[in-house]
């Protein structure tokens, strides 16, 4: 029993890897469309008592063997925190909290990888019976395969959908942002979500998985292979999105209304932003204005260049309201017939301290701001600080006030060209149902301004640009992302990275620059499916998830259904 155990459990880990190798560094993300057969072997092999605990367990095990090394890059926050630059060793006690972060993470991604292994276990758990004995016909055996694998596809969109938002959420790498480089398989976001997307690749590993069980146990016991119905809706639907995808990906570029933008990254380590050496902070400064100017100077006929220039996230490193902005810019301001929008600190004395971005025009007093909604717990804000004991004497000196959350979801106007601005601060690129609030039917851009410093030089920059790409199809309106240290980027409203601020000869978007960019918007852009309804479909999965739980506690599985033929 031990050694079966022990099988079990390096079949789940087996599927973690898969998983995490979908991912960067790797990106293998056809892995995404098999990952977790091993698990399913696993689980469907159990039997007896470990059919309640043994779930939790394997898939516990598969998270983490999934998303700790996927997500190892939160480790180096710690590190920074305390002066890192690069890859330095900070000592064991700075490494074993980075460490600590990046394990507590990983174990709330793995918790509801965890609660699918349950589910798949117990409820969406298949019956044999319908499956592999003879007799059984063509249609029953089909419709039983649909029932397993469209259940297992509908609780993963469903957990991986509430793993998003619950304590504030954490929605990244999931299976449908694997397949970003697949750019006609993803246009179906306008419709469903980047959660909706997981559906089909989870619908057609269980598919594959039930066809080749099948298969198996067919030929040994002498009666062939059979056509199976279920595999066929699969292929069927998957044809579907691929149709769908080639119609949404090939339709004609927009015409309209071009906006003219500046992105300027300077690439400046955190430790430098936290500074208080004064000629540390003029310097920065100075490289802003040198940087932007050389864009948005006015040229000949007393245009500018660009009509907006942005910096990123907290790209002023003073709060906004500091006695030397007037001046610095004002001048700045006054160089050119342009807008600036930055990411800088608004104090309000009334309020409190928000990390916010400001529209500015022609003198400082045409400012518009909007502060960040969606803050970031640990980063922005310290959970449970007022009401856990000890937590404030443990991180209180790490975070010492928490920021405040802003409310408004009104875009940003800009006067010239008549644009609206949806501005997405920080991590705020990667959470559809924060961007969706500021989709109307005009003419309108995502601005991210970040600021990824707190990762170093880390695989996380890429991986941050891979999950923010989707907004851009789920509403169907392009990005310009302005970050401190990388990837500044555009990205039209099909998900396609258009342009990037990189190395010419590396390829490393670590580097001081300025990235030129155009976007055409059109009059009327219209809403999609998913601007309008938002995560419909993932929501629709949670409830029909429940209600098979229901019945499955009303009419439970027999033994003799639920037993396989092939043991693993």
């Amino acid at each position: 029993m031990l050694f079966r155990r022990i099988g079990l459990g390096l079949l789940a880990v087996v599927s973690g890897v898969l998983l995490a190798l979908a991912f960067p560094p790797w990106g293998w993300d056809e892995l995404v469309w098999l990952w977790a057969m091993p698990l399913l072997v696993a689980l469907w092999s159990g039997a007896g008592k470990w059919r309640r605990l043994g779930p939790l367990l394997l898939g516990g095990l598969a998270g983490m063997a999934a998303y700790l090394p996927s997500l190892s890059w939160v480790r180096h926050s710690s590190r920074v925190i305390n002066g890192a630059r690069g890859e330095e060793w900070m000592g064991w006690g700075i490494e074993f909290m980075g460490w600590g972060a990046a394990v507590g993470l990983a174990f709330y991604c793995a918790a509801f990888v965890a609660g699918w292994a349950l589910f798949v276990s117990t409820v969406g758990r298949p019956r044999w019976a319908l499956l592999l004995k003879p007799g059984v016909s063509l249609l029953r055996g089909s419709a039983e395969a649909l029932r397993v694998s469209g259940l297992a596809a509908l609780a993963w969109v469903a957990l991986e959908w509430v793993r998003g938002w619950l304590f504030t959420g954490f929605g990244w790498n999931g299976l449908g942002v694997a397949l970003h480089e697949n750019k006609v398989m993803i246009q179906a976001a306008d419709l469903v979500g980047v959660a909706g997307l997981s559906f089909l690749p989870m619908l057609i590993c269980v598919t594959v998985l039930l066809t080749v069980w099948r298969g198996v146990v067919g030929l040994r016991e002498g009666r062939g292979l059979r056509r199976q119905l279920d595999l066929a809706v699969a292929v069927s639907l998957l044809g579907a999105q691929l149709v769908y995808g080639v119609g949404r990906y090939g339709r004609p570029a927009p015409v309209g209304t071009e906006l003219k933008l500046a992105l300027v990254q300077q690439n400046v380590d955190q430790v430098d932003r936290w500074t208080l050496d004064e000629a540390v902070v003029q310097d920065i400064y100075q490289r802003y204005a040198n940087m932007t100017e050389l864009y948005a100077g006015k040229r000949e006929g007393g245009d500018s260049a660009v009509d907006l220039v942005v910096w990123p996230e907290s790209g002023m490193l003073l709060t906004w309201y500091h006695p030397a902005h007037e001046a610095y810019l004002n001048g700045l301001l006054g160089t050119g017939d342009y807008a600036l929008l930055t990411g800088v600190d608004v104090d309000e004395p009334t309020v409190g301290l928000y990390n916010s971005a400001a529209l500015v025009r022609g003198n400082i007093d045409n400012v518009k701001f909007h502060h960040k909604l969606h803050l970031v717990p640990f980063g922005e804000y310290l959970p449970g600080r007022s009401w856990v004991p000890g937590l404030e004497a443990v991180l209180g000196g790490i975070l010492p006030m928490d920021l405040g959350a802003g409310t408004s979801t009104e875009p940003l106007k800009l006067e010239k060209p008549a644009v609206e601005i949806i501005p997405l601060i920080c991590f705020e690129d990667t959470v559809g149902r924060v961007a969706r609030r500021f989709a109307r039917e005009g003419p309108q851009v995502m601005i991210n301004m970040t600021n990824d410093g707190w990762f170093i030089r880390s695989v996380e920059n890429q991986v941050h640009l891979n999950n923010a790409l989707f907004r851009c199809i789920e509403l169907r309106r392009p990005m310009c992302r302005a970050a401190n240290t990388g990837v500044t980027a555009v990205i039209d409203d099909r998900g396609v990275v258009v342009d990037e601020l990189r190395d010419p000869q590396t390829g490393s978007p670590f580097l001081q620059g300025v990235l030129p960019a155009k976007v055409l918007l059109p009059e009327k852009m219209g809403l999609t499916v998913y601007a309008r309804f938002g995560d419909w479909f993932a929501a629709l999965a949670l409830g029909m998830c429940v209600a098979a739980w229901l019945w499955r506690r009303v009419f439970p599985l027999r033994d003799e259904e639920s037993q396989p033929t092939l043991q693993a």
